[in-house]
């Protein structure tokens, strides 16, 4: 028998956690073994509980969502952080990026898509519901091919992949901006991974923002 994904609820609306709730273990794979009003209950209950995910609302009363998750990752940094706000706000995405968060889903997604992105996070993956990728992504500038190294020693090319990485390209569209083949960007991102010790998604966005490597306007 597989066992089920161990998840903590953390939201200041009891309402809104009964429906979360019930969605999720409606769908079958998922047990929720905790629930939290606020960030500093989140974190407590983290320690006692050790779920496999966290869905963590954002704004909440004593400790928000985004503070919460920056001490999780400090205190428990294998705990997976998947962000369950009403908004798709660029800037709350950016920060929890930052923060350490897998993930940024809103509240009106299907419930077949949130156990989906619980089982993403789960397998160490990240996930963006489609309006907070497009909210996220959509006011990236265009990198500059003539990117010069990073200090990790990246490569001129592993610099301009990073950065297209970082924009939400796919390894195909990569290949196409380029004028190089599929398996080229993959041997990249290959060798970014193994140069930065960084083997997510997220990880390597979050790389991209706190060195400058792409542009917020």
């Amino acid at each position: 028998m597989t066992a089920l994904i161990r998840v903590l609820l953390v939201d200041d609306h009891p309402l809104v956690i009964d429906g979360i709730q019930a969605r999720l273990e409606d769908e079958g794979g998922i047990e929720v073994v905790g629930r939290a009003n606020n960030g500093r209950e989140a974190i407590e209950a983290a320690k006692s509980l050790q779920p496999d995910v966290i869905l963590m609302d954002i704004s909440m009363p004593v400790m928000n969502g985004l503070e919460a998750t920056r001490e999780l990752q400090q205190t428990m940094p294998e705990t997976r952080v998947l962000i369950l706000s009403m908004h798709d706000n660029r800037e709350y995405m950016v920060q929890l990026i930052q923060s350490g968060a897998k993930g940024y889903i809103l509240k009106d997604v299907s419930a077949a898509e949130m156990v989906s992105a619980v089982e993403t996070v789960y397998r160490g993956g990240t996930y963006f519901s489609s309006s907070a990728s497009q909210t996220l992504f959509s006011q990236f500038e265009a990198p500059e091919v003539s990117a010069t190294p990073s200090a990790s020693g990246l490569t001129r090319r592993e610099t301009t992949v990073l950065k297209l990485l970082a924009e939400g390209r796919n390894n195909k569209e990569i290949a196409k901006v380029l004028g190089i083949s599929v398996r080229t960007v993959e041997t990249h991102r290959q060798n970014i991974k193994s140069k930065l010790d960084i083997h997510t998604a997220a990880g390597l966005t979050r790389y991209a923002i706190e060195h400058d490597l792409v542009q917020l306007s």
